[in-house]
């Protein structure tokens, strides 16, 4: 017979340890604090300290918060802001971690951009001034390097071996508490928070100061690096976010070579192929990525896609969803011939282009709004009239009708005067009279969609016409 408290310390035996894992890893995290120059006559921010954090110390240790700074421009203490040129001010703390022997540290973008020196600390208390060597905002990644050798450094896994519920730990300095340890599981796989990266989404408790840090699994190598939470407070709610770490390293190898990162663009903005577009347009699923917008002069339009297109392929790789598109795309090198299979006008077909490297969007031109003569509604709720020649040029259309008023069944499928309809259907606007005669044939017993333009970008638009 199995006594309560034998049954007990079973349940407890059956728990995992991680003092061995952290023992392990723990002396490649390393905690990172940045500062600012403030040039003479230049103050920091004055004020007292976070109150809720001021209560937290107090409370559960009896001292005042850490003498180390968590807000930004924020003056050092015992000395007057600003009375000295070129005085070095304390900016934030973050974490990161050793990737090599030689002192090349990996953290997030978010803790070191705009600092004019970075200082990581090691466990064993040896302080280095880092160099910057790269930082790409758009995957919140960077890299620094310490001089050094030898220097304990974690082992890099595969994320994609990585599976929802199973253990891993974070080590960081949150709110500035050195090699502070929490632990948690994979709560789920590639998240859609951000533009180029799936992250990975736990339960590891992250607050500030973790950013940066390492996620590690149960055999003690490094799968991500953290980097968002979600929050209604500024602190831990229970979900995190981690860069996942080959992505990572993809960017941070980049960097090491040229100090930047180099990614493709083709030129297309785009939008998801909900379940009700996909079945007006005949595809057998929601998949893809619908192009809302062709920019001018890009690879997109010069290999021949238009605004409704519905890209399922690229290079060969399934679209399942538009994020899938951007992250194929930027990994691609620039000037590379790439096949595209698009779904248009209710057929497969194929297009090439050659990628390009990525640069800032160009700003959209306003667009003319003609005055139109008032006409009834159709049973779509429009009325609508022909584009001028002006408009035409404008815009780089060749055909569609523009939106004069909005009402009924439009309007409640947000419809707005000045919007362009391109298409209804699988059927090509020409004028309005083709619109009206094309309106008059739909069936109000099943929905249509409708290719509309709004600014610079183009969406698929679900309406049922109503009986008149």
């Amino acid at each position: 017979m199995v006594g309560i408290g034998n049954a007990s310390a079973a349940s407890v035996a059956g728990l995992p340890d991680f003092a061995d894992l952290v023992e392990k890893t723990g002396g490649a995290v390393v905690n990172i604090r940045t500062t600012e120059r403030l040039k003479q006559g230049q103050s920091g921010v004055p004020g007292a300290e976070d109150e809720e954090m001021q209560e937290f110390f107090r409370r559960f240790f009896g001292v005042p918060v850490p003498p180390r700074p968590q807000q930004p421009d924020r003056a050092p203490r015992g000395r007057s802001p600003g009375t000295q040129p070129e005085e070095e001010s304390p900016r934030g703390v973050g974490s990161g971690f050793i990737i090599s022997g030689d002192g090349f540290v990996l953290t997030n973008a978010h803790v070191v951009d705009g600092a004019d020196e970075v200082y990581v600390t090691l466990t064993d208390k040896r302080e280095f001034k880092a160099k910057i060597i790269g930082v790409d905002k758009r995957t919140d990644v960077a890299v620094v390097k310490i001089d050094g050798n030898n220097l304990p450094h974690l082992a890099v896994g595969d994320p994609s071996k990585l599976r929802v519920g199973e253990w891993v730990i974070a080590i960081g300095s949150p709110f500035g508490l050195d090699n502070t340890v929490t632990a948690g599981i994979i709560s789920a796989k590639a998240r859609d928070t951000g533009d180029y990266l799936p992250l990975i989404q736990t339960d590891v408790a992250v607050n500030p100061g973790n950013s940066g840090g390492p996620l590690i699994n149960m055999r003690g190598e490094v799968v991500g690096i953290n980097s968002q939470i979600y929050s209604r407070s500024g602190g831990y709610m229970g979900i995190s976010f981690a860069v996942p770490i080959d992505e990572a390293v993809r960017v941070a190898d980049q960097l090491r070579v040229s100090g930047r990162v180099t990614r493709g663009r083709i030129g297309v903005q785009i939008g998801e192929v909900t379940k009700e577009v996909a079945e007006s347009l005949g595809l057998a699923r929601a998949q893809g990525a619908l192009v809302q917008r062709v920019e001018p002069g890009s690879p997109a339009e010069k290999g021949g896609l238009e605004a409704g297109d519905i890209i399922l392929r690229f290079n060969g790789t399934s679209i399942e969803k538009s994020s899938d598109l951007p992250r194929l795309v930027g990994a691609t090198k620039p000037g590379t011939r790439s096949t595209l299979t698009l779904w248009r006008k209710g057929a497969n077909r194929d297009v090439t282009l050659t990628v390009a490297e990525l640069e800032p969007e160009k700003t959209a031109k306003a667009e003319e709004k003609a005055v139109k003569p008032p006409q009834p509604a159709n049973s779509l709720g429009l009325v609508v009239s022909n584009l001028s020649d002006a408009q035409k040029k404008e815009l780089r259309l060749d055909s569609g009708v523009f939106v004069d008023k909005v009402e009924g069944t439009a309007a409640r499928a947000g419809l707005r005067p000045g919007d362009i309809i391109l298409r209804i259907n699988n059927t090509d606007i020409k004028d309005a009279q083709q619109f009206s005669a094309v309106v008059s044939k739909l069936d109000s017993k099943k929905s249509s969609v409708l290719l509309v333009r709004r600014g610079e970008a183009s969406q698929f638009v679900p309406i049922r016409p109503v009986t008149q």
